[in-house]
Formats: structure tokens, C-alpha cells, sequence
């Protein structure tokens, strides 16, 4: 098959290069790993979060699922009574709790496949019982986006407020005022957005979250441009992450 002909001469060409280069670092991070961020994004084969970010060995837990979604906490309440949870909470229960990590970031993208099945899921009214795996999925966890979305086409250059569980994690946001995005990139910016307010609403982080203990990012890449955008809290809107713009957002991001 060629995908394993590919994975396989990949592991092979890996052996020959960089190999001993990788050990030597798994070596150096075995009993001290320090990862300072954990990275939420989608599992699109074109997003590449250690490559784009020159992350390394032990630099940050990644967790990718379909249109980098985390579900609210009220999604699960019941379920978590039977003991049941999903990887989301699980990775911040990890990453933040016990591994005290203090910055959580959403990275959305360009030409999601996964925000296309959403906005036609909404918009078709499909029958619930007839829905694919990505489908449930999406419409269980993307109803709070799908309605903000809505609010925007309503008023396209009025704010939109996501109010999260603590305050300091209420913020308004403008989405694309320049109107540089498709539609489908436009509902990916404020899916990003809404994964803060759920992140928000899971009681164990809470006290992290009021003490500013664990802090919350929105970035965005355009897949076909290589750039990357991170939402500015008091800019209120994603804002190109350049030399012109580093200064800024790293002071708004503390």
C-alpha cells in the first residue's frame, strides 16, 4: 500500500539522520521534562503544530481531535458520574493539574474540513439519527459555536462577547473586520474563541483560571499563506503574529 510505503521508507530515511540526534535529547528530558504549553488543534494532516511552532522533545503535550473542539463541562456532568470522560479534560487535568502547566492554547486553521460538516449540519437540519460518527460529534459539541456564528452574520462588524465561567475570562472579539476570510475560516476563528469559554467551564481548573495560574490562547493559521494569527484580548480580534506584532501580544498574553 503506498500510505505504509511512505510511513515506512519515512522511519527508515528517520533511522539514518536524526535518530541519534532525537535520543540524545529524549535522554537529556527523561527525568525532567518541562513542557510550558498544552496545544490543542485539529487533526487536519495539513497542520503541523511542532514544525510551525519550532517546538522540540518535551516543549508541550499536543492533543488533536476533529476541529480542535472541547466539549463544555455540562456535556459530560452526567457521564462523568458513570466514569466516563473524553481525552480533552483528561490532557488539562494532566498538562495543568498535575503537571502545572500555565498556558492552553486553540489553534483553528484555514479551509476546515471539520467547520464545512458543521455549518452544513446546521444548516441542512440533518435528522439526528442518521448522522455520521463526525457528525454527532460535531453537532453534540458545536452548537454554542454554530450560535455565535449566527449572531456575527447577523451583524457582521458588531462585536461578539463570550462570557466564560470566570471573569476574567469574559472578552469580546471582532472576527475578520478587514473581511480577508471565507466564510468557513471566519466560523473557525469563533469556534477557536468558544473552545475558551468551554476550557473554562471545567470546574478543576477554575481556581487556576481566577488566579491567572492557567492562562487561555486563541491562535489561527491560514494554511495557504503560512501565517499565523493569536487573538489579542484587548485588541479584541486575531491579530497577525509578525515582527511588527510580537511586543504586543506577548504582553497581552500574560
Amino acid at each position: 500500500m503506498p500510505g505504509m510505503e511512505k510511513l515506512l521508507n519515512g522511519i527508515m530515511k528517520f533511522r539514518g539522520t536524526i535518530r541519534n540526534d532525537l535520543v540524545q535529547q529524549f535522554q537529556r528530558v527523561k527525568d525532567n521534562p518541562n513542557p510550558t504549553c498544552l496545544f490543542f488543534t485539529c487533526i487536519d494532516s495539513r497542520m503541523l503544530p511542532s514544525r510551525f511552532t519550532q517546538t522540540n522533545v518535551g516543549d508541550m503535550y499536543i492533543v488533536r481531535n476533529v476541529g480542535n473542539v472541547i466539549p463544555h463541562s455540562h456535556m459530560y456532568d452526567r457521564l462523568h458520574e458513570h466514569g466516563i470522560v473524553t481525552t480533552e479534560p483528561a490532557a488539562m487535568d494532566l498538562a495543568c493539574v498535575t503537571g502545572s502547566i500555565r498556558h492552553v492554547v486553540v489553534c483553528g486553521h484555514s479551509d476546515c474540513l471539520a467547520m464545512k460538516t458543521l455549518s452544513g449540519i446546521h444548516d441542512e437540519c440533518c435528522v439526528e439519527s442518521k448522522d455520521t460518527h463526525i457528525q454527532t460529534f460535531l453537532r453534540k459539541n458545536g452548537q454554542s459555536t454554530m450560535e455565535k456564528f449566527d449572531l456575527h452574520k447577523q451583524s457582521m462588524l458588531s462585536s461578539l462577547t463570550f462570557q466564560g465561567e470566570t471573569p476574567r475570562h469574559n472578552f469580546e472579539a471582532y472576527i475578520d473586520p478587514d473581511d480577508k476570510f471565507q466564510m468557513v475560516d471566519k466560523l473557525s476563528q469563533i469556534n477557536c474563541l468558544q473552545q475558551l469559554q468551554n476550557i473554562s467551564s471545567w470546574g478543576f481548573l477554575r481556581s487556576k483560571l481566577e488566579n491567572n495560574e492557567v492562562r487561555l490562547h486563541a491562535m489561527w493559521f491560514d494554511i495557504y499563506t503560512g501565517d499565523h494569527y493569536m487573538f489579542s484580548r484587548t485588541r479584541k480580534r486575531f491579530v497577525e503574529i509578525s515582527e511588527e506584532n510580537l511586543e504586543h501580544l506577548l504582553v497581552d498574553s500574560l
